[in-house]
């Protein structure tokens, strides 16, 4: 390993460092490249370059909000960095003007948001940041973080100073603990959806396919597989633990749980009642797009036209227990049906998860930053309404967090609709003043209702009964 790269004057601190470079951060890094006055930030990235789930850009695949919820329009329409200005620069403004689209492909918008990574000054990327220190003496953070080399081998290391600092992380993918010593085992064919287009010709060759999850990713993959396999050989099982092959919630008033107006409202909550809440919303970003369960239908209808059904088998209600190898090449799943108390075993050639993700846990970066960190009942970070962890009064600095505040405000947090308001929301509260003047009213629900609380009324006691006081 070379010596450490030279760090930078601690006289002179950015004003912002970002940690991580999703399409969370390159909103963040976007917009206060816009900010009146400048600012000096410094965005690092482990990867190489930006790819946004690459192994989920699925041939027709496309978003699920609109071409708006872009990196920056719903903050600032003007900003060079729209998705309109990136189809300018390549010449492509027309045909899409034609096109009317209104969901863009994934290709489409990872490309979009590579554009913009590649344009920001103040990217780097192929820098992996290992620790975060809070410098009392000095009033600024201390980034230490390793530069790695085209075949990810260290190279240098460095440090960098900020004022403030940005968690843009992300998530992780989530395999359940029966199937994790499988997915780990590089010779046994389990993997997550997020390695799907990496597998996917290996696993179309199988015999039989097996895929576990009931939400957006695991329909796609179902549909792709569906549509690649011979008629009446397809040999596709489909598993899911919910009811049903749900749709997800896509009614106009539904969406407006995606609007600041609702993530004020829900960060407002009592915690016991925001943790009672986010699980009973999963069909509002865990269902399945309405165009693909028809296009999985109009699939399977049309592979009945000669006669027979599709050897598929789509079946909800199902919990994978656990399981295990058999021979050298099959995996078996020991299953069981909810309602029907039925147990049963699957042999399967190949297996997809499509399970989802979770957040990933900031004690692993912030370690460094636990005896200023407060935390609520449940030993999570707390988070304000202006997204900055609650530290202790002795930090001045603030760290503010993208993607990891979804027990403090809600369904909203992982969705891209609301990534150029909360970059904005963010930069106005570093900055102090508003730089982007964000809207105060975005929905026409009222969530909750307005006015004082009042305590309810004491029950009144049985006829007969004397309350006791105390």
């Amino acid at each position: 390993m070379t010596a450490p790269a030279p760090v930078q004057d601690l006289d002179r601190p950015h004003d912002l460092v970002g940690i991580g470079v999703g399409p969370f951060n390159l909103s963040l890094a976007a917009l206060a490249h816009g900010v009146p006055g400048g600012l000096s930030t410094a965005f690092y990235e482990q990867r190489r370059a930006f790819h946004w789930h690459p192994g989920l850009l699925i041939e027709g695949t496309t978003l699920q909000v609109p071409f708006l919820a872009d990196l920056v329009t719903l903050a600032d329409p003007a900003s060079p960095w729209s998705f309109l200005n990136y189809l300018r620069h390549r010449e492509r403004l027309f045909p899409f003007y034609f096109a009317e689209r209104f969901h863009i492909q994934r290709t489409e918008y990872d490309a979009y948001c590579r554009w913009v990574s590649e344009s920001l000054p103040g990217m780097h990327f192929g820098h992996q940041v290992d620790a975060v220190r809070w410098n009392a003496e000095r009033e600024v953070f201390e980034v230490d973080f390793t530069q790695l080399d085209v075949h990810g081998q260290a190279e240098a290391l460095g440090r960098a100073f900020a004022r403030n600092l940005v968690l843009g992380v992300g998530t992780e993918p989530y395999v359940p603990e029966p199937l994790k010593p499988l997915a780990d085992a590089p010779a046994v064919p389990v993997i997550h959806s997020a390695d799907y287009l990496d597998h996917r010709e290996r696993f179309l060759a199988s015999d039989h396919i097996t895929v576990v999850g009931s939400g957006q990713s695991g329909a796609e993959i179902f549909l792709d597989l569906l549509r690649n396999r011979p008629a009446g050989r397809e040999r596709i099982t489909w598993l899911a633990r919910t009811e049903t092959f749900a749709p997800m919630e896509y009614s106009k008033l539904g969406l407006e749980h995606f609007t600041p107006d609702y993530t004020r409202y829900f960060h407002a909550l009592a915690e016991p009642v925001r943790d009672e809440l986010v699980p009973r919303q999963w069909q509002l970003h865990k269902g399945i797009d309405a165009d693909t369960i028809a296009a999985i239908h109009d699939e399977l209808y049309r592979r009945t036209q000669h006669g027979g059904w599709p050897d598929a088998t789509l079946t909800p209600g199902v919990n994978v227990r656990t399981a295990g190898r058999v021979a050298t090449t099959k995996v078996e799943l020991h299953l069981e049906h909810a309602q029907q108390g039925v147990r049963s075993r699957l042999t399967t050639d190949a297996v997809i998860l499509a399970t989802g993700y979770r957040e990933r846990p900031l004690n692993r970066m912030l370690s460094g930053l636990d005896p200023y960190m407060r935390l609520d009942s449940s030993e999570r970070p707390r988070v304000d309404a202006d997204f900055r962890l609650v530290l202790d009064n002795s930090v001045t600095g603030a760290v503010y967090v993208q993607n990891a505040e979804k027990h403090t405000h809600g369904v909203g947090a992982p969705d891209l609709g609301l990534a150029a308001w909360r970059s904005a929301a963010i930069l106005n509260s570093l900055t102090g003043k508003e730089p982007y003047p964000l809207p105060t009213r975005t929905a026409f629900t009222t969530f909750g209702l307005a006015g004082r609380q009042e305590s309810r009324p004491a029950p009144k006691a049985p006829s007969g009964l004397i309350p006791l006081e105390g």
